[in-house]
């Protein structure tokens, strides 16, 4: 089941490289989350900024046991569903240059290739990706 929130969820988040706190949702106006439940537990969250008329993909996560089911797909879907028809006109995300996987996943939607940041995670380029809405 797919949920959205604009401050903390109150639900666990084990199992993910990044934790979030109620401490980022108070001092980040802009800040959402769609996160992906099942049996009260995120296995999936798409963490993004919406500012004015953009959004910013900050983190976006599936538990690696329940990776190759979709779930990804799903979230981001959701997200582009939900802003098509509003004012946003674009959405831009950072990915490193080797996950193969979420690359094929953004170009899917229609993600391009903007612009590279050299060596930017521990020798491994970053690749700046925008969709246009």
């Amino acid at each position: 089941m797919i949920k959205e929130y604009d401050s903390y969820p109150q639900l666990s988040v084990d199992n993910f490289t990044y934790k979030l706190t109620k401490n980022e949702f108070s001092t980040n106006p802009y800040l959402k989350i769609i996160t992906y439940v099942e049996k009260d537990k995120i296995i999936g969250f798409l963490l993004y900024s919406l500012i004015y008329d953009r959004i910013e993909i900050e983190q976006f996560e599936v538990i690696t046991k329940e990776r190759g089911k979709g779930i990804g797909d799903k979230l981001l879907k959701y997200l582009i569903e939900k802003h098509k028809e509003t004012a946003i006109k674009n959405i831009t995300l950072e990915v490193k240059e080797d996950n193969i996987v979420a690359i094929n996943l953004y170009e899917k939607y229609g993600f391009k290739k903007v612009s590279t940041r050299e060596k930017y995670y521990d020798g491994i380029n970053g690749l700046l990706m925008e969709k246009t809405l």
